[in-house]
């Protein structure tokens, strides 16, 4: 089992560390090609990875270290500018590759988008997969300005693919009146309160199950670094008591997504993610320490 020194130096972007054995492979997809307010969503891996070189290895709240982990980074995706049917390409490929070495996926964005691929691929080798978003965003529009393939639209494109009766949102305060419409309509909306937190869990039982976490879930006062903040978020032990409902599920594939870290000269939006990032491989690694 690959051990390393702090959770920065998992960051070994060279072959040998994704010919070696791991149970989950990070990919980082440096894509922001749609985004409508403020760009730069594609330095996200980087900074989280950047960041991750502070944090301790251990969770305190999760009784876990990275150290008992077996991962694989394979760093950024190489992704045509101005192109953005072949960079989802290039992402679902990866994300199948990851699947085919028995790795889940775990992307590190890049805008919101990029999580369609990877969906598309984890939901190719597992049909009864469920969806759970994070979100300030209901991200749930039949188009943007005439695009399909939006940012804005992910979640619904998303939807029709795994069935909107398998995808849970939480976070959500900003949407039209047609997207609380269909949300509504198909009962996606949820909350982080503790007896819809167990009736998430309940609705997953044993089935696999794809989170993805959009950082401006978390109020601007905790992440500015967003390209598009939204006021009344989520704090860090709210993000914390999800990660504690969802313990035990079966993890298919995770991302990160939507940081953009010029828009916090402080850093410590980078930090923030970084750490979900922590929680987030630990949650998933829980079935595989001491494996």
């Amino acid at each position: 089992m690959r051990k390393i020194a702090n959770i920065g130096a998992m960051f070994d972007h060279s072959q040998r560390a994704i010919d070696q054995a791991h149970d989950i492979r990070i990919i980082g997809a440096p894509f922001d090609g749609t985004v409508s307010f403020r760009p730069g969503a594609r330095f996200g891996p980087q900074a989280i990875r950047t960041a991750s070189d502070g944090l301790e290895t251990w969770s305190p709240v999760l009784d876990a270290d990275v150290q008992d982990l077996r991962f694989a980074d394979a760093g950024d995706l190489d992704l045509p500018p101005g192109d953005t049917e072949a960079s989802l390409a290039r992402i679902e490929q990866a994300t199948a590759d990851a699947l085919a070495a028995s790795a889940m996926p775990f992307l590190l964005g890049g805008e919101h988008l990029v999580t369609l691929p990877a969906v598309r691929a984890v939901h190719a080798a597992h049909p009864e997969l469920v969806v759970v978003q994070l979100d300030a965003h209901a991200d749930q529009r039949t188009d943007y300005l005439g695009v399909a393939l939006s940012h804005a639209c992910v979640m619904r494109r998303i939807g029709e693919r795994v069935g909107a009766a398998n995808l849970k949102q939480l976070g959500i305060r900003s949407g039209t009146r047609a997207e609380y419409a269909w949300m509504r309509a198909h009962h996606t909306l949820t909350t982080f309160r503790a007896q819809d937190l167990a009736q998430l869990r309940a609705w997953i039982g044993a089935r696999p199950v794809y989170l993805t976490v959009d950082l401006d879930v978390f109020d601007p006062s905790c992440l500015p670094g967003t390209g598009t903040p939204e006021p009344g978020g989520i704090d860090w032990w709210t993000f914390q008591r999800l990660l504690g409902a969802l313990r035990g599920c079966t993890f298919a594939g995770m991302d990160i997504v939507e940081l953009a870290p010029q828009w916090d000269p402080s850093g410590c939006s980078s930090v923030l993610a970084a750490k979900c990032l922590r929680e987030m491989l630990l949650l998933a690694g829980e079935s595989m320490i001491d494996a």
